[in-house]
């Protein structure tokens, strides 16, 4: 099996470390690259400590679809495994039930979505799972859409809306006892808040964006 992992990550240096250590240690992903995505901690640094890691430090914050794209271009396998840095809980059994569907051919992308992990998270994806960051899917996906390094938080919406509209279809995975660091416990309350409204007003800019320039091409 010939995986790429490509995490994105901004300001992650008190996460980051979890997901690399079972990466690291997985049989099934051989390249591992991490972009911190303008970070001003030691995100990038964390990174550096493991030798046989990519990283690619952007001086500019460019959002989560301009770090995947600049991650898939320093890339060389056909299986692509995406996870946000600040998973808790994160094991080699999730990374395996991510990849198996995709790897053995029976779809081109899988989907991975919390379960028993925490109240909040569990929630966020059983209402929104086509929101999920932790993705294992077939380079094709991801090249096949034009601008999706413009999409910055709006990258999993890109890709929903392209299997939608080419009737490609996908796998959920369940990912019991995993879960993320909330941005509300990373900034504070209400500069968690704000940073969350931030995520949701680009996703919803990108939505009216491909909206408007499907509307245009009819």
């Amino acid at each position: 099996m010939n995986v790429s992992a490509i995490i994105p990550a901004y300001n992650e240096e008190k996460t980051i470390d979890n997901v690399l250590k079972v990466l690291n240690s997985s049989s099934l992903v051989d390249e591992i690259i991490v972009v911190s995505d303008g970070s001003e901690d030691a995100t990038a640094d964390s990174a550096q400590e493991y030798n046989s890691v990519i990283t690619i430090d952007l001086l500019h914050n460019r959002g989560k679809g301009g770090a995947v794209i600049a991650g898939l271009k320093r890339s060389k396998n056909d299986i692509i495994l995406i996870l946000d840095a600040d998973l808790i809980g994160l094991t080699e059994q999730h990374v395996q039930q991510l990849l198996k569907p995709v790897s053995k051919g029976e779809t081109k992308m899988a989907i991975g979505v919390f379960e028993k992990g925490r109240v909040a998270t569990d929630f966020a994806q059983k209402v929104a799972p086509f929101l999920s960051g932790q993705r294992a899917m077939k380079r094709e996906l991801l090249e096949n859409i034009s601008d999706l390094d413009l999409t910055r938080f709006g990258i999993e919406v890109a890709l929903h809306q392209y299997v939608d509209e080419h009737n490609i279809p996908t796998v959920e995975v369940q990912l019991p006892d995993l879960s993320h660091v909330m941005k509300e416990e990373k900034l504070g309350l209400w500069k968690g808040i704000c940073a969350r409204a931030i995520m949701y007003f680009e996703i919803f800019k990108y939505v009216l964006r491909v909206d408007s320039l499907t509307k245009k091409n009819k």
